[in-house]
């Protein structure tokens, strides 16, 4: 029993230092939209977990209880060469953890991104003059997890690294660099991994052509890391949120886009079989990597757990079905009624300022909470609240996306549409059955 005791002390104070441990994070972005169809090289940034800003464009040391800030280089946002933004507005475009959305569409995304812009933002992106959202690239500064798969690699820090590299950044002109060949995102990641860890990673002259690319970053400090194993790392994934976003695709270095690229492939291996054959045994013999192998999945209570298996995944479709079988029809409603009910609803706040929908039904407008801290609060969006849970469901028990949802995410998602399953009182629950 004394040892039993003495094992679960010594576990907290080893999950303590874990946690107070400074650290910076690479973090690899899948890519989504153009870059998925036609290069599919993703996006890199750097988080640091104990740097925080006074403004996206200064920096200071974190406060007790701050969560860092995410340091990135994007494309001509109001000339500044680096950005940075709170982990949680940066991965949700919200503030705080409880306002995470369960389900998100690209009508939510954007009244979530603006209403940032709007409080934090406005002297990036400031409004049009009759007060309009502006264009501009600065969408892509909050929200990344709606649109994309993340990939973290963390490795340990100093707080004297970490104020060497705030005096670093605050100190030089914070001009616009960006360079797709020679100052991209993921330039400026290698260079504030490097400030840490000299020579850490590198460009790869023959995979990607001298270009820094994102993969190339992780998969240097996975090797830095094996190197050197009495420095601290960790990986895991953070998944992209369930919804109708179009989901992310694989992330690629630049010869690996070729290699997997038919259209350039098929003539290649035509007309120089010899090249094509040696740039594909070169490539899996030295350039591939699992980018998620072995990895955690942070879930929906930023906790790291494992990602679901084979069996977990038919075990969570059974009882899905059960579930749904076994409800009553009013709460069971048509998936496809849903759906439009879904589409034609507009994002709102609440009276708490969380993230809800205004649902039209008939005559009648119903508010209905959208965030595992608001969504069992209103009896009469019951309905329509759970299919917006079974259809969160149905996206983290697709095989694709199986293998990036943490097992607890699911098992959670099964408990509250349990919860909504039962009988509620008159209200959506009894108007959102099939027409």
């Amino acid at each position: 029993m004394r040892l039993c005791k003495l094992s679960a002390v010594l576990l907290f104070c080893l999950c303590s230092i874990s946690r107070a441990q400074a650290g910076v994070t690479l973090l690899l972005g899948e890519p989504y939209g153009y870059d998925g169809v036609l290069a599919g090289t993703g996006h890199a940034a750097v988080y640091l977990s104990h740097i925080c800003a006074t403004s996206p464009v200064v920096l200071r040391t974190c406060a007790p209880g701050e969560t860092g800030i995410v340091l990135s280089r994007y494309y001509a946002v109001a000339g500044y060469d680096w950005i940075a933004i709170p982990l949680i507005p940066y991965l949700y475009a919200v503030e705080k953890q409880d306002d995470i959305p369960l389900f998100a569409d690209t009508k939510l995304l954007a009244f979530l991104r603006d209403r940032y812009r709007r409080i934090h933002l406005e002297s990036l992106a400031p409004d049009l003059p009759a007060g309009g959202t502006p264009g501009g690239d600065w969408y892509e500064l909050v929200g990344a997890s709606y649109i994309r798969t993340i990939y973290a690699f963390e490795i340990a820090t100093s707080p004297e690294q970490d104020a060497a590299l705030i005096r670093k950044l605050n100190d030089r002109p914070n001009h616009q660099r960006w360079n797709l060949v020679t100052a991209n995102c993921a330039d400026l990641a290698r260079e504030v991994i490097n400030f840490y860890y000299p020579h850490a990673v590198h460009r790869s002259i023959i995979g990607d052509l001298g270009v820094t690319t994102p993969k190339q970053l992780a998969r240097a400090l996975l090797k830095y890391s094996r190197r050197h194993p009495e420095v601290q790392t960790s990986s895991f994934v953070i998944p992209q949120v369930p919804g109708t976003v179009r989901r992310s695709r694989a992330v690629h270095g630049l010869l690996e886009c070729v290699l997997t690229a038919k259209k350039y492939m098929l003539p290649l291996f035509l007309l120089h079989p010899y090249i094509a054959g040696s740039l594909v045994v070169g490539y899996l013999g030295n350039w591939h990597f699992n980018r998620s192998q072995n990895s955690l999945i942070l879930d929906s209570k930023h906790q790291l757990g494992a990602s679901l298996t084979r069996m977990d995944r038919r075990a969570s479709r059974r009882r899905l079905e059960e579930l749904v079988r076994t409800a009553s029809s009013d709460a069971a409603a048509d998936e496809s009624y849903w759906a439009s009910l879904h589409a034609a609803a507009e994002p709102t706040l609440n009276a708490s300022g969380e993230p809800s929908l205004q649902v039209q039904v008939g005559d009648g407008i119903t508010p209905v909470g959208i965030t595992r801290a608001n969504i069992l609060s209103l009896p009469d969006g019951s309905g329509f609240a759970a299919g917006l849970v079974k259809a969160r469901l149905r996206e983290e028990l697709k095989s694709a996306v199986a293998r990036k949802t943490a097992r607890a995410d699911v098992e959670n998602d099964l408990a509250l549409l349990q919860q909504l399953l039962m009988p509620q009182p008159k209200g959506l629950a009894s108007r959102a059955g099939p027409r």
